[in-house]
């Protein structure tokens, strides 16, 4: 089934619609991975990420590993949805639908 298109301010923002590619492919991502993917700084992913989670579209997990808390995040079904909907009105934009 796929998604209806649909254009998406909150995904849109070039970061953020990375991170929701990163994340649509796994279960969730260690931060560390993510802002290496990036190339960002830790307070520019941590914006981005809060972005993502004030609109219900990801979810924070801390938990302790050797010693340091890692942080966690994963995407839920409404941001799944919602980079969907996205990649769906891209395509349909870069195709030249009207």
């Amino acid at each position: 089934m796929s998604a209806a298109p649909r254009f998406d301010e909150v995904v849109h923002a070039p970061n953020r619609l990375r991170i929701c590619s990163m994340l649509s492919r796994m279960t969730e991502v260690e931060f560390a991975a993510i802002r290496e993917g990036l190339g960002v700084s830790d307070s520019v992913l941590s914006k981005q990420l809060k972005a993502l989670e004030d609109a219900g579209y990801l979810t924070v997990r801390k938990s302790p590993l050797e010693g340091r808390t890692r942080t966690w995040a994963a995407l839920t079904d409404t941001g799944r949805a919602a980079f969907a909907g996205h990649v769906a009105e891209l395509k349909r934009l870069a195709e030249g639908i009207a």
